[in-house]
């Protein structure tokens, strides 16, 4: 439970949420969420529902290797274990190949539908992404440059806005790494 708080707070920090802010959203009390962060009390499950709906995710974001031993928790996630992050209905579906999200960086892996493009500039933010196409082809442009990306191609930036399109008629795989966690 240590680590759902901690994912918790993570989470709330990520998103630029105060423990007040967050507290009201899933109608409860600051002190009974500080004590769920900190891991002296336990969310029920309904709670756990409430709280992925909050950062738009699905419960199972929280159980995730809740199968495996715990020599290999929070240091190991087996593939049938990654978390479904995001919407496929933007035309990017992501995984979140990180055990934990308390880190200095979170690596994801991202999925760009055929023709898909972000909606938009991604606004900068105070966070260094950086990345390497395993497949595909990915257009990515950093402020005011533009760049097309192939298989084995990598990029880096920090506080920039960005945007993304697939301009390709097959998905691209994009290996994504954000410090801090975001997500």
């Amino acid at each position: 439970m240590d680590r759902i708080g901690q994912d918790i707070r993570a989470l709330r920090k990520a998103r630029g949420l105060t423990i007040v802010d967050c507290a009201a959203a899933l109608e409860r009390s600051v002190g009974w969420l500080s004590q769920v962060e900190r891991g002296v009390t336990t969310p029920s499950v309904q709670d756990l529902g409430r709280i992925a709906r909050l950062f738009d995710l699905n419960i199972s974001f929280f159980f995730r290797s809740a199968s495996r031993g715990p020599d290999e928790q929070g240091l190991i996630v087996r593939a049938a274990d990654r978390s479904r992050i995001g919407s496929v209905d933007t035309g990017l579906s992501e995984e979140l190949l990180s055990p934990g999200l308390m880190g200095g960086f979170e690596m994801i892996r991202s999925v760009f539908a055929p023709h898909s493009k972000s909606e938009g500039i991604r606004p900068a933010r105070e966070k260094e992404d950086g990345g390497v196409v395993i497949s595909g082809r990915l257009i990515l442009k950093i402020d005011a440059r533009r760049f097309e990306l192939g298989p084995g191609d990598s990029f880096q930036f920090k506080g920039a806005a960005y945007a993304w399109e697939n301009p390709g008629d097959e998905p691209t795989e994009v290996i994504w790494i954000v410090s801090p966690p975001i997500y």
